[in-house]
């Protein structure tokens, strides 16, 4: 196919200069269309930033993204999952950042917990699917032993908290068609902004599911959480314990995963 390009350009009236800098440029060029093709519909990779989903995932871990299934999806094949973790952009203004003066809308990991039509309570803590309580043993186990589990707060009692807005507090809230509910695992109070905070996410700005952690290859076993740290807490785990291997495919919590 190269070889082909460049002597259909050579026949082209053209500078010569211009088909030797065509000829040099293609190569870089067709990596390019390759990778850009292959980032956008086959797979991408994105890393954690924070720690909002801690335990599941860590600061600086990278995920691999299928981007196939995100297409197929919005076409109508198939959907995603409860359990799910979802790579996204928040609404537009909803966590107030701006860069030079525009808004901007950092790509968030969460994990997908309503579906459309799903009627999501919070309350004490507790997540409330349907009128049913999850079992989140997946994660709060976690966070209970590190002594900062949240029941308190206005984002552990409230599905819709609107807090950015200023919109009435409301413990339960149906899922629009075409929308989900996401909720970082983190419990600790101010643990995640999600869906409680900035409300349901479209899934036209739904870039992907996380599939697998493929970076770092190797970890601690043991992450101990300062429950009190408020700037910057991923810089606030202390991590310990014996090395074993990060490279992990990220399952579907059973609790989850089995709702109706």
């Amino acid at each position: 196919m190269y070889q082909t390009l460049i002597d259909s350009t050579n026949k082209l009236p053209l500078p010569k200069p211009a088909r030797r800098l065509f000829a040099l440029a293609w190569p870089w060029l067709e990596a390019l269309l390759v990778a850009l093709l292959t980032t956008q519909f086959v797979a991408t990779v994105v890393g954690v930033d924070g720690a909002s989903m801690m335990p599941g995932l860590r600061h600086h871990e990278r995920l691999l993204i299928p981007k196939y299934e995100t297409w197929l999806h919005k076409v109508g094949v198939g959907q995603f999952r409860r359990g799910d973790i979802v790579v996204f952009k928040p609404p537009t203004g909803s966590l107030n950042l701006t860069v030079l003066g525009v808004p901007y809308r950092p790509w968030l990991v969460k994990r997908l917990v309503g579906l459309p039509g799903d009627q999501v309570r919070v309350a004490g803590g507790e997540v409330y699917v349907n009128g049913a309580a999850l079992s989140q043993a997946f994660t709060s186990d976690y966070w209970q032993s590190q002594g900062c589990w949240d029941r308190e707060s206005a984002l552990a009692n409230n599905a819709r908290s609107d807090l950015n807005t200023r919109q009435p507090l409301s413990q339960s809230f149906t899922v629009p068609a075409h929308q989900y509910f996401v909720m970082g695992d983190n419990r600790s109070p101010g643990g995640s902004e999600d869906s409680r905070l900035f409300g349901p996410v479209p899934l036209r700005d739904v870039a992907g599911r996380a599939a697998a952690v493929i970076w770092p290859v190797v970890a601690r076993t043991d992450a101990h959480y300062d429950c009190a740290a408020r700037s910057r807490p991923q810089d606030q785990v202390r991590y310990g314990g014996a090395w074993r291997l990060n490279l992990r495919l990220l399952e579907r919590p059973a609790a989850l995963s089995a709702r109706p």
